[in-house]
């Protein structure tokens, strides 16, 4: 264990010691691009494992595959294979589809719902316009799906869309009045088809936690430790899970 630690200490300054030591309660580390904030996530998980913790109750997020994997390699290398194997790590949407996979029957999708990609959302989205009879040119489906995009990471979802006077005043102003039906149909043939966009992994995720407390409960329970990389980037949908997820132990850490 001492090799470890020495390990994990080997290298850092005195500020990143003291982002890696601390483990316990909430921790924001401010770093800019090239100061060794991945260095540091990685000793600090490995720091966490060494305090005891198991691989499985760590959760560590980010924004691409290339850094999940980049990270895990670098804490495989400090703690081994068997030990890294276990941590929850990946991007966003791989961990919230992972969240929905065990309970999307209860928002009315099979558990091994498909996960459409920008290509699949802008073909379907086309196709709503077409059915809808609408003029592509003035309903452009990369425009539309843009509103929806961002309706859906404020967690609005299609009814709320169309209830929301101010949205369809603002639609209205662009000459774009018949977004809320577009919206409608693209959300019905999604689930119709047992399909959710990468937005929808959010927006899903967000819902499911709300309706239903015990599977808020059962996931959040399996977590002591969180850590976000890249947490400026984050949007409303996603720091509401993360507010949810920690709130049992409160041991979260965003850079």
């Amino acid at each position: 264990m001492g090799k470890i630690k020495d390990t994990i200490f080997r290298d850092l300054n005195t500020a990143q010691c003291e982002a890696v030591k601390q483990i316990d309660g909430p921790c924001l580390i401010i770093a800019g691009a090239g100061s060794g904030k991945t260095k540091v996530l990685t000793c600090r998980i490995a720091n966490i494992l060494e305090h005891g913790c198991k691989p499985g109750k760590v959760l560590a997020l980010t924004f691409t595959k290339k850094a999940a994997t980049e990270m895990k390699q670098r804490i495989s290398a400090i703690v081994g294979t068997d030990r890294a194997r276990w941590i929850w790590m990946g991007t966003f949407h791989s961990i919230f589809s992972r969240f929905l996979r065990g309970n999307a029957q209860l928002l009315g999708y099979p558990d091994q719902f498909t996960i459409y990609d920008q290509s699949d959302s802008k073909s379907a989205v086309r196709q709503c316009i077409k059915e809808l009879e609408l003029d592509d040119k003035i309903y452009k489906p990369s425009d539309v799906l843009s509103r929806i995009s961002k309706a859906k990471n404020n967690l609005i979802t299609a009814e709320a869309y169309r209830n929301n006077a101010t949205i369809i005043q603002n639609d209205m102003a662009a000459r774009k009045g018949r977004i809320c039906d577009i919206y409608s149909l693209y959300a019905s043939k999604c689930k119709t088809a047992g399909a959710m966009d990468f937005d929808d992994i959010l927006l899903n995720t967000n819902i499911l936690f709300r309706d239903f407390p015990d599977a808020l409960a059962q996931i959040r329970e399996q977590f002591n430790y969180i850590l976000v990389d890249e947490y400026q980037d984050t949007n409303y949908a996603q720091y509401l899970i993360l507010k949810k997820l920690s709130m049992l132990h409160q041991n979260i850490c965003v850079v």
